[in-house]
């Protein structure tokens, strides 16, 4: 692994949380799935060897619960959803190099090598611990079998997580009042012998590691509450039957905790992808296996590939903390970057699936709409850690306004012109300004792909096509053709350059549409999705057909008759399941707003809310406070003056980045001391991620917020 910009020497791998086999996908997986398949042919595009590989997770509480309410066994259950998501992904032109699945022979006998390696360096110990155990049905419990409370937070919580309050991993023992969800009835702790893994022997590693992480900043930021505290060691094993077996163990009813062998699904799914096409097109030891001679180094980051994690912001500990941890005591590579997705909500609210607030991949392709529509709409509408919103309403707006008013408005005028007017191609060199402006927009998207950006990617195609849209619209190429035809030939030949180059930077966003207009103008027998960027300045084919619009606009009935269907759906759920319980959240789904604290009773009045005196600032500088884990020290240009306030923000924000940055400030605060530094008003957050509050616009510091 290196740090080097891409592309790099190295062979890099891609890869997305694996989809639980317990469900129907929606539009919050196909956010993570779609997001890792757009940064994995832009890493092709720059060059970078690489191979985009996951698979389905069969394993786990969850799948055996239901397998048993439908009466079948949980291999049939898992085997039904993992077969449907193998035939929905490539509806959505998620393109795996290799898509397997957890309870696979490649997987098992990885993982049993995995952990045999933790036993042989010594990392795995065993231990008497207390365990939930239901004495009506008479079994031990594993952790998705027991509910109870939260020891920290005091929420509900399930057995191996806080997941309707703090957001911790819990061990098993760890959860009060236990109840059996068996049986309903209290459960007891009794004492079982387990497997641990000795995780708090690897914190130096895992500090020099978390400092050394790509990504995004809430998958560097998150994990150091964990990393740089108490770190605690992992029970490995579970008391249940279904899962790969704990190596040489004689109990046949314990077996590896799902999050053991789920990600070592990463490692198996491209092994199989490197069988499959032999090790001299792709090596996949030459990814995970660091060389010998660095292996010996305790703390040493390593050799091996390019590690490119995708995930849900939901299991970021599992993928920064647990994960490098194993691999780099089994001797493998460890992540190169982590890069996490926010939620997504459906028209403000929550997702739900069990209230059918869902927008369903089956149900999205149903409707007819081509799926690069929607996989603009989820790599570009805001930058991969934050929250994006979907509505029809959204969605059209999205579509009608970039994809059919800049970028197909600008493709389809400019290519049409060309082959009327001139059979293809004018056969003119382009100008220099054009070419200019097409080497800043390759220069954009290489930026995006090593920040991790895939929005960036979209929009280094969306900004080049909007300078086409006013370039052949300020030139007029139609008013020249008779008064100047060598200058009408000039504009054409460079719109039709600037087309090709918007096709090439497009094509990891929506590669379907780009390989049709590829087969009309591209001027190359390779499909589109295997050059480069240097196929964007190119001579385009020196005739073609005359070209069709790539988009059509979403009509205000369309999206009145979806926004129907969807509200009564929900309505007819939520009828139905008000009693229903929704302690799990859905992997890329918000949290509901029951999970949100609640809003005040009490009411001010509109005269104490004058009394703030809240202002636009921007962040100058932002520096760590020696001795407190969690404050930063920042300098805050409000306008008025410079003040510097005291922010909790060390956690969850890269210090490095936050200069420059707009935020909300409370100016009117009582200073205060916090660890010896003084404290001269509050820069406002939202949530336990602390998201910034910022402005959209332009605002100066020191603009009042009324």
């Amino acid at each position: 692994m290196s740090h080097d910009e891409f592309p790099t020497d190295r062979p890099a791998v891609v890869t997305c949380g694996l989809p639980y086999a317990n469900g129907d996908l929606h539009v919050g997986h196909l956010r993570g799935y779609v997001g890792a398949d757009t940064l994995n042919r832009a890493l092709r595009k720059v060059g970078q060897q690489t191979a985009y590989v996951c698979g389905s997770d069969m394993h786990g509480t969850p799948i055996a619960v239901n397998a048993a309410k439908e009466g079948v066994s949980p291999e049939e259950f898992a085997l039904s959803y993992h077969e449907q998501y193998e035939e929905t992904f490539p509806r959505f032109n998620v393109e795996f190099d290799n898509y397997g699945h957890t309870h696979d022979e490649t997987n098992t006998e990885t993982t049993t090598s995995i952990v045999r390696a933790l036993e042989d360096s010594g990392y795995v110990y065993e231990k008497e611990i207390m365990v939930g155990y239901d004495p009506e049905a008479d079994q031990y419990l594993p952790d998705r079998y027991v509910e109870g409370t939260c020891p920290y937070c005091g929420e509900k919580a399930r057995g191996d997580e806080c997941d309707e309050g703090c957001g911790r991993h819990l061990e098993p023992g760890e959860v009060e009042d236990p109840v059996s969800v068996l049986t309903g009835n209290p459960a007891e702790y009794r004492e079982r012998e387990h497997r641990f893994f000795r995780v708090s022997e690897l914190q130096t590693y895992l500090q020099g590691f978390i400092d050394r992480l790509e990504g995004t900043s809430n998958a560097r930021n998150q994990p150091r509450e964990w990393i740089e505290g108490e770190l605690r060691d992992w029970c490995i094993t579970r008391d249940m039957d279904w899962g790969i077996d704990y190596p040489g163990d004689e109990q046949d009813d314990l077996v590896l905790y799902v999050w053991v062998d789920a990600p070592i699904e990463y490692i198996s799914s491209t092994k199989q992808y490197s069988e499959r096409v032999g090790a001299d097109e792709y090596d996949w030891a030459e990814v995970w296996r660091p060389p010998e001679d660095e292996r010996s180094t305790p703390d040493s980051a390593g050799g091996g590939g390019e590690v490119v994690h995708v995930i849900g912001r939901d299991i970021i500990q599992h993928h920064t903390v647990f994960w490098p941890a194993m691999l780099h005591a089994a001797g493998y590579t460890e992540p190169r970057a982590v890069a996490a997705t926010g939620f997504i909500t459906i028209d403000g609210k929550g997702l739900s699936t069990s209230r059918n607030r869902a927008i369903w991949a089956r149900e999205y392709l149903d409707e007819g709409f081509h799926p690069d529509l929607l996989r603009f709409y989820l790599t570009t509408n805001g930058g991969l850690q934050q929250d994006v919103d979907f509505s029809w309403s959204k969605f059209q707006e999205r579509v009608n306004n970039e994809l059919v008013g800049t970028l197909g408005n600008f493709l389809y005028r400019s290519l049409l012109f060309a082959q009327r007017e001139y059979g293809g191609t004018p056969d003119v060199d382009v100008s220099a300004r054009v070419e200019e402006r097409i080497e800043a927009a390759v220069a954009d998207f290489r930026a995006g792909v090593n920040d991790y950006s895939v929005r960036q990617v979209g929009n280094s195609a969306v900004a080049l096509a909007r300078f086409g849209n006013e370039y052949i619209q300020n030139q007029e190429p139609w008013n020249l053709t008779d008064e100047d035809p060598e200058q009408a030939a000039q504009v054409i030949r460079d719109c039709v350059q600037l087309a090709k180059a918007v096709v090439v930077l497009f094509e990891p966003i929506a590669p379907g549409k780009a390989e049709e207009l590829w087969a009309v103008f591209g001027g190359d027998d390779r499909p589109v999705r295997d050059v480069t960027l240097d196929a964007a300045l190119e001579a385009p084919a020196a005739e073609f057909e005359a070209p069709t619009e790539p988009f059509e606009k979403v009509e205000d009935d369309r999206v009145e008759e979806l926004t129907e269907k969807l509200e009564a759906r929900i309505e007819e759920a939520t009828s139905d399941e008000d009693d229903a319980d929704e302690s799990e959240t859905d992997e890329g789904e918000a949290p509901e707003a029951g999970d949100m604290e609640p809003l005040l009773e009490e009411r001010i009045s509109f005269d104490e809310f004058q009394e703030l005196d809240l202002r636009v600032g921007r962040i100058e500088s932002a520096e760590p406070i020696e001795g407190a884990d969690k404050l930063l020290k920042l300098t805050v240009d409000i306008g008025h003056e410079v003040r510097q306030i005291v922010a909790g923000l060390r956690q969850l924000h890269d210090h490095e980045e936050l200069p420059g940055t707009k935020v909300v400030v409370v100016a009117n605060l009582e200073k205060a001391e916090l660890f010896g530094t003084e404290s001269n008003g509050m820069v406002l957050a939202a949530g336990e991620d602390a998201d910034l509050l910022t402005t959209h616009g332009d605002s100066e510091p020191g603009t009042k917020v009324r």
